[in-house]
Protein backbone atom coordinates (compact mmCIF):
# COMPACT_ATOMS: atom_id res chain seq x y z
CA UNK A 1 0.00 0.00 0.00
CA UNK A 2 1.68 3.43 -0.73
CA UNK A 3 2.25 5.73 2.16
CA UNK A 4 -0.62 8.46 2.94
CA UNK A 5 0.70 12.21 3.00
CA UNK A 6 0.45 13.38 6.15
CA UNK A 7 -2.19 16.05 8.05
CA UNK A 8 -1.31 19.51 6.17
CA UNK A 9 -0.05 21.73 8.85
CA UNK A 10 -3.23 23.97 10.39
CA UNK A 11 -0.59 27.02 10.56
CA UNK A 12 -0.26 26.30 6.95
CA UNK A 13 -3.64 25.93 6.05
CA UNK A 14 -4.99 28.75 7.77
CA UNK A 15 -2.45 31.18 6.39
CA UNK A 16 -4.03 29.46 3.25
CA UNK A 17 -7.24 30.98 4.39
CA UNK A 18 -5.87 34.03 4.96
CA UNK A 19 -4.75 34.63 1.67
CA UNK A 20 -8.02 33.97 0.55
CA UNK A 21 -9.65 36.12 2.41
CA UNK A 22 -7.18 38.90 0.89
CA UNK A 23 -8.15 38.06 -2.55
CA UNK A 24 -12.15 37.85 -2.05
CA UNK A 25 -11.94 41.29 0.04
CA UNK A 26 -9.65 42.90 -2.68
CA UNK A 27 -11.16 42.07 -5.73
CA UNK A 28 -14.73 42.67 -4.80
CA UNK A 29 -13.63 45.65 -3.20
CA UNK A 30 -12.01 46.64 -6.78
CA UNK A 31 -14.39 45.07 -8.82
CA UNK A 32 -18.19 45.67 -7.32
CA UNK A 33 -17.45 48.60 -4.84
CA UNK A 34 -14.53 51.21 -6.35
CA UNK A 35 -14.38 50.56 -10.16
CA UNK A 36 -17.46 49.03 -11.14
CA UNK A 37 -19.51 52.10 -10.72
CA UNK A 38 -17.52 54.10 -12.34
CA UNK A 39 -17.01 52.20 -15.55
CA UNK A 40 -21.21 51.55 -16.12
CA UNK A 41 -22.41 53.95 -18.35
CA UNK A 42 -21.53 54.73 -21.93
CA UNK A 43 -17.70 56.03 -22.92
CA UNK A 44 -18.69 59.53 -22.01
CA UNK A 45 -20.53 58.84 -18.73
CA UNK A 46 -16.97 56.83 -18.01
CA UNK A 47 -15.04 59.31 -19.21
CA UNK A 48 -16.75 61.61 -16.59
CA UNK A 49 -17.25 59.62 -13.76
CA UNK A 50 -13.26 58.21 -14.13
CA UNK A 51 -12.32 61.60 -14.63
CA UNK A 52 -14.08 63.21 -11.59
CA UNK A 53 -13.30 59.83 -9.12
CA UNK A 54 -9.43 59.46 -10.27
CA UNK A 55 -8.10 58.52 -6.67
CA UNK A 56 -11.04 55.79 -6.67
CA UNK A 57 -10.07 54.46 -9.46
CA UNK A 58 -6.17 54.15 -8.49
CA UNK A 59 -7.52 52.82 -5.56
CA UNK A 60 -9.61 49.94 -7.76
CA UNK A 61 -6.11 49.52 -9.15
CA UNK A 62 -4.27 48.94 -6.13
CA UNK A 63 -6.76 46.58 -4.44
CA UNK A 64 -6.17 44.53 -7.85
CA UNK A 65 -2.40 44.19 -7.07
CA UNK A 66 -2.89 43.08 -3.65
CA UNK A 67 -5.30 40.66 -5.24
CA UNK A 68 -2.76 39.39 -7.54
CA UNK A 69 -0.03 39.00 -4.95
CA UNK A 70 -1.67 36.94 -2.56
CA UNK A 71 -3.16 34.90 -5.87
CA UNK A 72 0.43 33.88 -6.53
CA UNK A 73 1.29 33.39 -2.90
CA UNK A 74 -2.07 31.15 -2.80
CA UNK A 75 -1.01 29.18 -5.49
CA UNK A 76 2.23 28.35 -4.49
CA UNK A 77 0.54 27.27 -0.90
CA UNK A 78 -1.64 24.89 -2.32
CA UNK A 79 0.56 23.22 -4.50
CA UNK A 80 2.55 22.73 -1.24
CA UNK A 81 -0.31 21.33 0.52
CA UNK A 82 -1.95 19.11 -2.02
CA UNK A 83 1.21 17.69 -3.84
CA UNK A 84 1.30 14.77 -1.87
CA UNK A 85 -2.24 13.26 -3.18
CA UNK A 86 -1.18 14.01 -6.17
CA UNK A 87 1.73 15.27 -7.88
CA UNK A 88 0.34 16.29 -11.47
CA UNK A 89 -2.65 17.66 -10.49
CA UNK A 90 -1.40 19.89 -8.06
CA UNK A 91 1.16 21.32 -10.47
CA UNK A 92 -1.89 21.57 -13.06
CA UNK A 93 -3.67 23.71 -10.66
CA UNK A 94 -1.25 25.99 -9.88
CA UNK A 95 -0.14 26.35 -13.48
CA UNK A 96 -3.21 27.39 -14.05
CA UNK A 97 -3.88 29.88 -11.00
CA UNK A 98 -0.57 31.53 -12.25
CA UNK A 99 -1.86 31.89 -15.89
CA UNK A 100 -4.91 33.25 -14.57
CA UNK A 101 -3.11 36.08 -12.54
CA UNK A 102 -0.93 36.61 -15.43
CA UNK A 103 -3.72 37.55 -17.67
CA UNK A 104 -5.53 40.08 -14.95
CA UNK A 105 -1.94 41.54 -14.45
CA UNK A 106 -2.05 42.29 -18.17
CA UNK A 107 -5.30 43.08 -18.61
CA UNK A 108 -4.87 46.03 -15.27
CA UNK A 109 -2.01 47.43 -17.25
CA UNK A 110 -4.11 48.25 -20.49
CA UNK A 111 -7.13 49.60 -17.62
CA UNK A 112 -4.52 51.87 -15.98
CA UNK A 113 -4.09 53.72 -19.28
CA UNK A 114 -7.72 55.02 -18.76
CA UNK A 115 -7.20 58.16 -17.68
CA UNK A 116 -4.30 59.17 -19.54
CA UNK A 117 -6.55 58.31 -22.85
CA UNK A 118 -9.46 60.70 -21.22
CA UNK A 119 -6.98 63.21 -20.64
CA UNK A 120 -5.94 62.95 -24.74
CA UNK A 121 -9.38 62.99 -25.73
CA UNK A 122 -9.44 59.35 -26.60
CA UNK A 123 -12.99 58.44 -25.95
CA UNK A 124 -13.12 55.58 -28.51
CA UNK A 125 -9.29 54.22 -27.18
CA UNK A 126 -10.52 54.50 -23.72
CA UNK A 127 -13.51 52.36 -24.24
CA UNK A 128 -11.13 50.04 -26.02
CA UNK A 129 -9.47 49.53 -23.22
CA UNK A 130 -11.97 49.07 -20.81
CA UNK A 131 -13.44 46.67 -23.26
CA UNK A 132 -9.86 44.55 -23.22
CA UNK A 133 -9.42 44.48 -19.84
CA UNK A 134 -12.99 42.91 -19.29
CA UNK A 135 -12.16 40.41 -21.92
CA UNK A 136 -8.44 39.64 -20.38
CA UNK A 137 -10.62 39.17 -16.68
CA UNK A 138 -12.62 36.98 -18.18
CA UNK A 139 -10.34 34.81 -20.44
CA UNK A 140 -8.34 34.78 -17.30
CA UNK A 141 -11.64 33.01 -15.66
CA UNK A 142 -11.70 30.27 -17.78
CA UNK A 143 -8.24 29.15 -16.21
CA UNK A 144 -9.86 29.70 -12.87
CA UNK A 145 -12.39 27.93 -13.73
CA UNK A 146 -9.89 24.56 -14.74
CA UNK A 147 -8.61 25.39 -12.02
CA UNK A 148 -11.45 25.40 -9.58
CA UNK A 149 -12.09 21.68 -11.13
CA UNK A 150 -8.72 20.55 -10.21
CA UNK A 151 -9.09 21.84 -6.46
CA UNK A 152 -12.28 20.15 -6.17
CA UNK A 153 -11.03 16.92 -7.12
CA UNK A 154 -7.34 17.65 -4.82
CA UNK A 155 -9.37 18.63 -1.83
CA UNK A 156 -11.49 15.49 -2.88
CA UNK A 157 -8.28 13.31 -2.19
CA UNK A 158 -7.37 14.54 0.87
CA UNK A 159 -10.77 14.95 2.90
CA UNK A 160 -10.27 17.71 4.76
CA UNK A 161 -13.11 19.75 3.73
CA UNK A 162 -17.25 19.32 3.60
CA UNK A 163 -18.26 17.80 0.28
CA UNK A 164 -21.00 20.55 0.18
CA UNK A 165 -17.89 22.92 -0.03
CA UNK A 166 -16.31 20.76 -3.05
CA UNK A 167 -19.16 20.77 -4.83
CA UNK A 168 -19.75 24.60 -4.59
CA UNK A 169 -16.03 25.29 -6.29
CA UNK A 170 -16.69 22.51 -8.80
CA UNK A 171 -19.78 24.27 -9.93
CA UNK A 172 -18.09 27.21 -9.56
CA UNK A 173 -15.44 26.25 -12.11
CA UNK A 174 -18.19 25.47 -14.73
CA UNK A 175 -19.90 29.06 -13.69
CA UNK A 176 -16.57 30.61 -14.39
CA UNK A 177 -15.75 28.85 -17.58
CA UNK A 178 -19.34 29.48 -19.01
CA UNK A 179 -18.94 33.04 -18.20
CA UNK A 180 -15.51 33.68 -19.50
CA UNK A 181 -16.29 31.46 -22.91
CA UNK A 182 -19.80 33.98 -23.28
CA UNK A 183 -17.36 37.23 -23.14
CA UNK A 184 -15.74 35.93 -26.45
CA UNK A 185 -18.68 33.61 -28.20
CA UNK A 186 -21.73 35.01 -26.90
CA UNK A 187 -21.72 38.48 -25.30
CA UNK A 188 -25.56 39.09 -25.27
CA UNK A 189 -25.77 36.56 -22.91
CA UNK A 190 -22.91 37.72 -19.69
CA UNK A 191 -25.92 39.82 -18.47
CA UNK A 192 -27.78 36.60 -17.74
CA UNK A 193 -24.99 34.49 -16.39
CA UNK A 194 -23.77 37.41 -14.26
CA UNK A 195 -26.28 36.33 -11.47
CA UNK A 196 -24.75 33.06 -11.63
CA UNK A 197 -21.41 34.17 -10.18
CA UNK A 198 -23.56 34.53 -6.56
CA UNK A 199 -22.82 30.48 -6.82
CA UNK A 200 -19.00 31.36 -6.58
CA UNK A 201 -19.44 33.85 -4.39
CA UNK A 202 -20.68 31.80 -1.49
CA UNK A 203 -18.53 28.59 -2.52
CA UNK A 204 -15.61 30.28 -2.41
CA UNK A 205 -16.34 32.16 0.87
CA UNK A 206 -16.99 28.91 2.56
CA UNK A 207 -13.83 27.42 1.65
CA UNK A 208 -12.14 30.15 2.95
CA UNK A 209 -13.75 30.12 6.25
CA UNK A 210 -13.46 26.39 6.70
CA UNK A 211 -8.96 26.96 5.87
CA UNK A 212 -9.22 30.18 7.96
CA UNK A 213 -11.48 28.61 10.90
CA UNK A 214 -11.17 24.69 11.01
CA UNK A 215 -7.28 24.94 9.47
CA UNK A 216 -7.93 21.08 7.63
CA UNK A 217 -7.61 20.61 4.07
Amino acid sequence: MPAQPLPAPARAVRLAGLLYLVIIVTGLSAELALRGPLLAGGPEQIAAAVSAALPRFRMALLADVVMLGADIALALLFWRLLRGFSEGAALAAMVLRLMQATLIGAALVLLSALPFAFAQGEIALAALLAQLHATGYDVGLILFGANSLIMARLLRMSGGVPKVILGGIALSGLVYMTGGLARLAAPAALEVIQYAYALPMLAESALCLWLLLRGRI
